[in-house]
């Protein structure tokens, strides 16, 4: 299992490199291929196409910034933690943002984070939400969105703190409410 996940990260590598030179919609898989030194077999061992790789490398920042969010860690702490890593990794979230693919990374990055609040709130409160926070949390989770990679893109000249706060101080009233009351703000 080792050898697969740093075989993962090694494409994830070659695809961060690509993005400095070409965007996302022109990369290859054999581009990628060729800067990681190996095959395209390899390659579709792991991954379905390029835009399933960049979306790995997502969940795993992902995975991390919100993993301890609801065990004192709240929604802004969070989001900080998300926007320093995409910082970090400029280049490659701003070549990833600029696709506009049915598999892009905006469209992943709202599925995985709605489902994620979706399932946050199921686990705090042993339901699903009901159908208006349900329709508030999708909006808010595509504003956010948006405003993540309006940010990214360098339409917004702002801090990782400021940008979360901000979202944070979006949220609708009813969605901020449960959020409170289940201890995420």
């Amino acid at each position: 299992m080792e050898k697969q996940e740093t075989m993962k990260y090694r494409l994830a590598q070659a695809v961060r490199e690509c993005m400095r030179t070409t965007p996302v919609d022109k990369i290859t898989v054999r581009q990628i291929t060729e800067v990681c030194g190996t095959t395209r077999q390899t390659f579709y061992r792991h991954f379905q196409d390029k835009y399933d790789l960049i979306n790995w490398y997502f969940d795993k920042l992902l995975t991390e910034s919100f993993a301890h969010m609801g065990e004192g860690k709240t929604v802004y702490e969070g989001l900080v933690k998300k926007f320093i890593y995409i910082r970090q990794e400029h280049v490659f979230f701003a070549g990833a943002f600029r696709s506009d693919d049915h598999n892009s990374l905006k469209e992943h990055d709202f599925e995985l984070i709605l489902s994620f609040y979706l399932h946050l709130i199921r686990e705090k409160t042993g339901r699903a939400p009901d159908e208006q926070i349900h329709f508030l949390l999708e909006m808010y989770c595509r504003g956010s969105i948006y405003m993540t990679v309006k940010w990214v893109l360098g339409g917004l000249k702002l801090t990782p703190q400021e940008l979360a706060g901000l979202l944070v101080d979006g949220m609708p009233r009813p969605v901020d409410r449960l959020f409170r009351e289940l201890k995420l703000l």
